[in-house]
């Protein structure tokens, strides 16, 4: 049985004060020993939360990553420098990046190459728009944004990471897919993998993400093919997170 994952995204939130109090909430929480937990922090806050959650059961992470080692790439944060502070992994990918910052398929590809070839976790975000589900594009959309990092690196590097099924748009609207929905792109996706090798699409972890909260979270992880959320604005609560996280670990 897969490993349940569960991570927030705390997206551009934050101030040393309010962070304080979260990280301070997560690392005294009894954790779920079932489930592997996660945040990805701003990065003027990985040192804060990196010294708050060392010793615990929550890993920190990074938002983003550049492909690049080093060099004159202004604004961006290397594998490297994640190294130094001891950072778990990053994000790739997400929809906030493809859509407002102009990260295309290939750029994600060799973000995820970057973090798996220094054995940090690339957690890589793929999700369709609204206009792409009504149009009946959602699965080759998603396959496409998969395909890009299978193409590169191959199946079993795309099983040591996570991937993650975010609908663009349930990513902070309150809208959220139904179990069945997100069940159904979840099932397609590892088809997809398996297409390529079986045995690292059943490793594969695929969690979802859009909305996640603790009223939600018990229906999406009944369904066989998702393994855990990547939580946004619910993660901004320690009581909230901590409850999916919870209800993550009822089903593992």
């Amino acid at each position: 049985m897969r490993r349940p994952w569960v991570g927030g995204n705390w997206k551009m939130n934050g101030v040393r004060e309010s962070n304080a109090a979260l990280l301070d909430a997560l690392a005294a929480a009894e954790h779920v020993a079932s489930v592997d937990t996660a945040v990805a922090v701003p990065a003027p806050y990985w040192q804060q939360s990196s010294d708050a959650l060392r010793d615990t059961a929550v890993a920190v992470m990074a938002q983003t990553v550049s492909p690049h080692a080093s060099g004159a790439y202004t604004g961006d944060c290397s594998v490297a420098m994640m190294e130094d502070f001891k950072l778990a992994g990053a994000l790739v990918g997400h929809s906030e990046r493809r859509q407002g910052v102009g990260e295309n398929d290939a750029l994600v590809a060799a973000q995820f190459a970057a973090l798996q070839r220094a054995g940090l976790t690339a957690v890589l975000c793929v999700g369709e728009t609204l206009a792409e589900r009504e149009a009946g594009d959602t699965l080759a959309v998603v396959s496409r944004q998969v395909l890009a990092v299978l193409e590169l690196m191959g199946a079993e590097a795309l099983a040591s990471g996570v991937l993650a099924y975010e609908p663009v748009w349930a990513i902070g609207t309150g809208l959220t897919a139904t179990p069945e929905q997100a069940q159904a792109v979840h099932a397609s996706l590892r088809a997809v993998v398996a297409a390529f090798d079986a045995p690292a699409a059943q490793a594969l972890r695929i969690v979802y993400g859009g909305s996640v909260k603790a009223d939600n979270a018990a229906g999406l992880f009944a369904m066989p093919d998702i393994d855990g959320a990547l939580v946004g604005g619910a993660s901004l609560s320690a009581p909230e997170f901590l409850a999916i996280c919870r209800a993550a670990g009822q089903v593992a």
